[in-house]
């Protein structure tokens, strides 16, 4: 059982080391796709693949060659990614615990409003180089073009997605009638346009739409973040097991001065050593 800990992260390692290159073809493939929502997600992909790669080489090599300063690196950037992953995840809650649709009476999809989102993500999606982005990533997805063939009675007994029911109609309340037009009515009632590249596309629904669907895509990879936690601060327990050993193989003194096995010990050692006598000295 002394190289218990040694032999699981070599092979947990192994397995991450050989995760990483699929990651990192799937980012290479998606940087020669044109379509822009698979542009937008190449950096990350590729970030994190070539992170997982080093990580992984790095524990690898030293639990199953016993190289000390190999495993130390190993677990320093291990430290920090629990602590990047516990604060995304930290965060991640906070920005996504407001919002929700609202229920439209006589319908069976759900509306959306932009207020109803925290400040941090109304702010960025207002900017317009994200919302640009993630517009021409909505209009190359044709999702509104689903709802073409729609009739008035399947608008009232089909359900939307956040993204359709903000992006490809104008808001349920609005009417535009001679008689009403002049009534003061939401603003998007006004930003909504019957062309195919325009609809509701500059809308604060559409742009609520898009929230929501992080919002719901956020909640469903919770759980994968936190048992990815769970799962890294178990790793990096085993790895200073590991890294204990490592370094017990290199030198013995821990246990006394005199089970020395090493016949050149490691500098360490003598500072230790240096340090002992001096006490003995004064004392």
């Amino acid at each position: 059982m002394y190289r218990f800990s040694n032999t699981v992260i070599g092979f947990l390692n192994l397995f991450t080391l050989l995760a990483s290159i699929p990651i990192i073809g799937a980012g290479l493939w998606m940087a020669r796709s044109s379509t822009t929502c698979e542009n937008f997600l190449q950096t990350p992909l590729l970030v994190i693949g070539f992170v997982v790669l080093v990580v992984s080489l790095a524990g690898f090599i030293g639990a199953c060659f016993h190289v000390a300063c190999a495993l130390w690196l190993y677990l320093v950037v291990m430290l920090f990614l629990i602590a990047a992953l516990m604060g995304l995840t930290i965060f991640g809650f906070g920005v996504t615990s407001k919002g929700g649709g609202v229920e439209v009476p006589g319908r069976v999809y759900k509306e959306y409003h932009l207020q109803d989102y925290s400040p941090w993500l109304r702010k960025r999606i207002q900017d317009p180089r994200y919302w640009n982005t993630i517009r021409g990533c909505i209009m190359g997805s044709k999702t509104c073009e689903k709802l073409a063939t729609w009739t008035p009675l399947d608008y009232m007994q089909r359900d939307m997605s956040p993204i359709q029911s903000g992006c490809c109609k104008p808001p349920t309340a609005c009417t535009y009638n001679v008689a009403t037009m002049m009534m003061t009515q939401d603003p998007d009632c006004y930003r909504w346009n019957n062309a195919p590249n325009l609809l509701c596309y500059e809308c604060d629904s559409c742009k609520a739409g898009v929230l929501e669907d992080i919002r719901g895509n956020w909640h469903k990879l919770s759980v994968l973040t936190v048992t990815m936690l769970v799962l890294l601060i178990g790793i990096y327990s085993i790895g200073c097991c590991a890294f204990r050993n490592t370094r017990r193989a290199e030198t013995d003194y821990p246990y006394a001065e005199n089970r020395m096995t090493k016949v050149r010990p490691r500098w360490d050692y003598h500072c230790w050593r240096w340090l002992h006598d001096r006490r003995e000295q004064l004392y």
